[in-house]
């Protein structure tokens, strides 16, 4: 795939990658930004979880998350494609998702730390799941996220750890 600067697209061309997943339905979803996952709540003891009774396989929410070097990836695919007069937006996900037990317990596993759960009450408005569908990118321009949860968890703790030991 051919790289293309950010100039190489004229101002009334333009991707966007939606910040909002779609619900299960192909729904736009109530719920705004997309989630970031940092690693800060790996260096203590507790984990809060926001309701552990959702109609989900573990009781837990599920959301979509992609690998940072998916999104890269994405990102690149759409400034080579980028055509002046052209708009195009994408929702960007592995259309799955990962309830917050399976995060959790993948983070124990690939840190080797003992991460403790505090379950609370859910939050007003939480969705039991959030995910979107890739399906527009994967059929325009090739994208699929190509790596999976263990994958994303070792790759953002390697960079924690090396970011704390400067």
């Amino acid at each position: 795939m051919a790289r293309r600067s950010l100039s190489a697209c004229q101002p009334s061309s333009e991707v966007i990658f939606a910040d909002e997943a779609t619900s299960t339905a192909g729904s736009p979803a109530r719920r705004g930004p997309s989630f970031t996952v940092t690693f800060l709540p790996l260096t203590s003891s507790t984990v809060r979880i926001f309701g552990d009774d959702y109609p989900t396989p573990d009781g837990t929410c599920v959301r979509d998350y992609i690998h940072v070097t998916d999104l890269a990836d994405a990102h690149l695919r759409a400034l080579a494609a980028c055509r002046p007069g052209q708009h195009r937006i994408y929702n960007l996900g592995n259309g799955a998702g990962f309830s917050v037990r399976e995060v959790i317990e993948v983070c124990r596993e690939v840190t080797g730390t003992g991460i403790g759960v505090d379950v609370v009450p859910r939050r007003a408005g939480d969705p039991a799941v959030l995910v979107a569908s890739s399906e527009k990118i994967q059929s325009g321009l090739g994208w699929r996220a190509s790596r999976d949860l263990r994958a994303m968890v070792a790759d953002a703790w390697r960079f924690t750890q090396a970011r704390n030991s400067r």
